[in-house]
């Protein structure tokens, strides 16, 4: 099963370790997965033996993007992230941001979409300070759920 608890994330991260793969961490909501979302994971992937997804909750999403928001619940989310051939393991998060999910799993690369660039990931020095390193992927930030749910006659934050 790819859609796994932190603490279950944890073990595995260790065995990966143990077996000298290196882990990414990506994150996002995920909502209507686009090309974007798929190019930014496998652009993540690229940087890594094995990348693991932090998936947004419902209710993450919803502080974030507003009412409205996610179109999709978190389960199916996180389910269309990890039948994904680059991904290896979902984590769905709560907090307001990825911080505490960086703490615990220390991955060797966070890896953020092209609407960031290296200086300006929020949780750079989270990363930073244990030794990891950021990083950009995916392609130009052409593609969003909020232009799709606009599109499709919604109202999107």
């Amino acid at each position: 099963m790819k859609v796994v608890v932190l603490d279950e994330a944890l073990g595995r991260v260790a065995l990966w370790r143990r077996a000298g793969d290196s882990v990414a961490l990506a994150n996002g909501a995920f909502d209507l997965l686009h090309v974007g979302h798929v190019r930014y994971l496998a652009g993540a992937r690229a940087l890594a033996d094995r990348l693991v997804v932090a998936v947004n909750s419902d209710a993450s999403t919803r502080r974030l993007k507003g009412d409205g928001r996610p179109v999709i619940p978190q389960a199916e989310r996180a389910e269309l992230v990890a039948a994904l051939a680059c991904t290896d393991l979902v984590v769905v998060f709560d907090e307001p941001d990825v911080r505490g999910v960086i703490r615990a799993l220390r991955p060797d690369v966070h890896v953020k979409g092209t609407d960031y660039t290296p200086e300006s990931v929020p949780e750079r020095d989270e990363v930073l300070a244990y030794g990891g390193r950021v990083a950009v992927a995916g392609d130009p930030k052409d593609h969003s759920t909020s232009s799709l749910v606009t599109r499709l006659g919604g109202r999107s934050r």
